[in-house]
């Protein structure tokens, strides 16, 4: 079985700023999927194993820490992926195209004055179309996690 009792659990996720970043001992590096988790084996930068088990599913953020019950915590950092960064002339124009990007159910970081949204060809020509400046960037990538991301209601 994959799962082996010696293994450190990470069982709690100490949040960034929360904490001493330069205690700890170890990082792992994972790319915005692979940050989005509840129960895995993972590997530290370093090689070391251990297991990811939390009580729920969360996005683990650059900084967070994975504290294990032993006293030993590992930061999270966010990797860096090809990104395309969009901005435009106008706000109005941005607001446009995020808009275009939304109504495509894409995954879209706002950042002051520009969006950042996976590297894809097709979609660059379309906002290259639509007036938007377009670059190719290697940056972590934090989209904006929805609206009902905290759940939601109809009362």
């Amino acid at each position: 079985m994959w799962l082996t009792p010696s293994l450190p659990r990470a069982r709690a996720v100490l949040p960034a700023g929360s904490w001493l970043a330069a205690r700890a001992a170890d990082s792992i590096t994972l790319d915005f999927d692979a940050r989005h988790r509840r129960r895995m084996r993972m590997t530290t930068d370093s090689g070391m194993s251990f297991l990811l088990d939390l009580a729920e599913t969360r996005l683990l953020q650059d900084g967070d820490g994975l504290a294990c019950g032993d006293g030993l915590t590992i930061v999270v950092r966010a990797a860096e992926e090809t990104l395309l960064e969009v901005r435009c002339d106008d706000p109005t124009e941005l607001a446009r195209v995020a808009y275009h990007l939304g109504n495509r159910h894409l995954s879209v970081q706002v950042l002051p004055n520009l969006l950042r949204l996976r590297d894809d060809h097709v979609i660059a020509d379309m906002l290259r179309q639509l007036g938007a400046e377009i670059a190719v960037v290697k940056a972590p990538f934090t989209p904006e996690s929805g609206a009902y991301a905290q759940g939601h209601s109809h009362g």
